[in-house]
């Protein structure tokens, strides 16, 4: 009995080390994995953001070219600051000004190429909208508007074609100017004028070349027919501002810098926000030229976490309200810009996720993190089992230095006050009733 126990204890102790031995290398194998990809992630990031900064195209990318500007400029300023002094100094900083110079320009030549590839492009999107249902397929739907619609789209695709024979060219300005003799208004008379004019020169042998300008101006006067609504009917649909000037009443604010009446759309406006003064193209040109901030990696903080949240499926709204003036404040002022966990402060790393996962996501329940923590953090059943009280009293001050920030905001004092607190703080936000489109309010000095 005694050999046989024996036996069958090194049997399982064999078996035992076996799957020890099994679920080391699984585990480090999925650790060389999770290395990997964590390295093909960075390398595909910065390849990306090489990219960017080499054929910037959007917003975002000057961005980070006037960002990486900015820093260029202070280290050599601090370089400068340390090396000269006196008449040396003074003929440095002339020199790094004109750098700067020089660099602002090239970033502005990049800027009008882009600009001129995007107009294109989003004249393009905007000839070929359909309508799509709520699940992104696309209907075809025939209609008397449409059928316009297509017609006119058909005839501004023939505009801007070229590399077309002079019989080709005379059809299309011929049926061009049939379609617009329809109506009679300056703008249908301008465009006659000018086919009769490019007609005329081609007439009279004037090379291609020369009146390529003449034809980008007929097909701008043209798309400008086209999203005329008298003309194209169906473009009412997808014009942004509204043929009826009730929809958008009370809806124009005034911005105070580039002293312009716009529509709600055009301002970037914050969760504690509680007046209007600048537009978005202003706010962004104050930062080009003077803190050159760039908040790409903000915004993709933000995405994830709408991303997150959307998955939960459990009908939160706060993630949604926040905009990226909040997110910046709430991950510089209250989480350091760093995992309260490792003090892993890459952003592109970084997370936010719930705190309690049993509720919906606000800024006073919510916690920065690293990926990896975020997930295992979310697989905790509880946070007391998980973390000390020491910690677990810390995240808790932060949630009320967030809660204090953001209670301030009507809309988000609702999912934290009661009903009655709710109307006072509503009545104390309400302006008054006035005739005037807005109750222009002007910052305090």
């Amino acid at each position: 009995v005694i050999v046989i126990q024996t036996y069958y204890r090194r049997w399982h102790a064999k078996v035992v080390v076996d799957n020890l031995k099994r679920q080391k290398m699984l585990r480090l194998q999925w650790e060389a994995q999770e290395e990997l990809r964590k390295i093909r992630e960075k390398e595909e990031w910065m390849k990306l953001d090489y990219y960017r900064r080499h054929n910037p195209q959007t917003k975002e990318d000057f961005e980070l070219l006037y960002n990486a500007l900015e820093l260029w400029r202070q280290e050599e300023l601090a370089l400068i600051n340390q090396s000269f002094t006196g008449a040396e100094r003074k003929a440095a900083l002339c020199e790094l000004l004109e750098k700067e110079t020089q660099i602002i320009a090239s970033i502005g030549r990049h800027r009008y190429i882009a600009y001129t590839a995007n107009q294109e492009a989003s004249i393009q999107a905007f000839l070929d909208k359909l309508w799509r249902t709520f699940d992104g397929k696309i209907i075809e739907m025939d209609t008397q508007f449409t059928i316009r619609a297509r017609e006119l789209q058909n005839i501004y695709n023939c505009i801007v074609l070229k590399n077309i024979s002079q019989d080709e060219r005379l059809d299309v300005l011929l049926t061009l100017k049939h379609t617009v003799k329809e109506h009679e208004c300056k703008l249908t008379q301008e465009i006659l004028e000018l086919i009769d004019r490019e007609v005329d020169l081609m007439m009279r042998g004037v090379k291609h070349e020369n009146l390529e300008g003449l034809r980008k101006r007929i097909a701008t006067l043209f798309f400008h027919y086209i999203k005329t609504p008298l003309f194209n009917p169906e473009v009412a649909r997808h014009l942004k501002v509204p043929q009826d000037p009730l929809k958008f009443y009370k809806k124009i604010y005034f911005c105070l810098s580039c002293q312009l009446y716009l529509p709600a759309t055009e301002f970037a406006v914050s969760s504690t926000s509680h007046h209007i003064y600048r537009c978005r193209h202003c706010i962004n040109l104050d930062n080009e030229t003077r803190k050159r901030e760039s908040c790409l990696k903000y915004k993709c903080l933000l995405q994830r976490l709408y991303y997150s949240e959307a998955d939960y499926e459990d009908d939160s709204k706060i993630a949604f309200l926040m905009q990226l003036q909040d997110i910046q404040y709430l991950t510089e002022n209250i989480w350091a810009s760093q995992s309260v966990l490792s003090a892993w402060n890459d952003l592109n790393d970084l997370v936010m996720v719930r705190w309690d996962k049993s509720l919906e996501w606000s800024p006073w329940n919510c916690i920065l993190l690293t990926k990896d923590e975020g997930t295992a953090h979310l697989k905790l059943k509880s946070v007391e089992e998980g973390y000390e009280p020491l910690f677990i009293h810390k995240i808790k001050h932060k949630h009320f230095l967030a809660k204090n920030y953001f209670s301030q905001i009507p809309v988000l004092a609702s999912f934290l006050l009661g009903d009655g607190e709710v109307d006072e703080i509503r009545k104390k936000h309400q302006s008054e009733p006035t005739s005037k489109i807005i109750d222009i309010h002007r910052p305090s000095p």
